[in-house]
């Protein structure tokens, strides 16, 4: 599954700075994990090819006096080559809907959240910033104890200037943008405590 948006070590570094220099005023934690994909999407070029091949018999039945047998290798060979092509990683992506390409994102933030143990932290107050970039999708995941005091259209300000960034290609610079605003919110709902331990680690999670 390629993608053309890479980060350098150079970049990672900035990044891991970044998380520091936020999480250094307050006592929230944010973990930013970026990943190829969010699925493989095989089932979408097999799903519209195997339709495709079902539409075949009802145009050569009616237009043709092709015996059935010729149908039927028509048919086969329909969904061979659409199947093929569609299996292409840049057609792949781009068959899938919408709707179903933020769902996954979706789950596989949450499974991110889960994963990072970002839900143990000792006041719930840990943020995920999550992107796919095949998808070009981010998300934002945060702990109950930071959705009961932030309204979710802060958020939505934070993903809209981070997805904007990174279908220019500026990963880095949304990365970089995406964390200052969480710390931001979260410096001003969770000021560092006397100790603010630094729980999560604070460098990049790519998948």
């Amino acid at each position: 599954m390629a993608n053309k948006t890479t980060l350098s070590r150079a970049d990672q570094r900035a990044i891991s700075k970044a998380i520091a220099k936020a999480e250094a005023r307050t006592s929230g934690e944010i973990i930013a994990v970026m990943a190829r994909a969010s699925d493989d999407y095989i089932f979408i070029p097999l799903l519209w090819a195997a339709l495709a091949g079902l539409l075949v018999p009802l145009g050569l039945l009616f237009a043709t006096d092709w015996p059935a047998q010729h149908v039927y290798i028509a048919q086969l060979a329909t969904f061979a080559v659409l199947a093929a092509i569609g299996l292409w990683w840049p057609v792949r992506v781009r068959l899938v809907p919408n709707s179903i390409k933020r769902a996954r994102v979706h789950r596989s933030a949450l499974q991110q959240f889960l994963a990072q143990d970002i839900h143990t932290t000792k006041g719930r107050t840990g943020i995920l910033i999550y992107v796919s970039l095949a998808e070009r999708i981010a998300e934002v995941v945060a702990d109950e104890g930071i959705y009961a005091k932030v309204p979710p259209e802060r958020w939505d300000e934070i993903i809209e200037a981070l997805v904007a960034r990174l279908k220019s290609g500026k990963a880095r610079a949304g990365f970089v943008m995406a964390i200052g605003g969480c710390g931001d919110l979260l410096a001003e709902h969770f000021p560092p405590g006397s100790s603010n331990e630094n729980e999560l680690p604070d460098h990049l999670i790519m998948l």
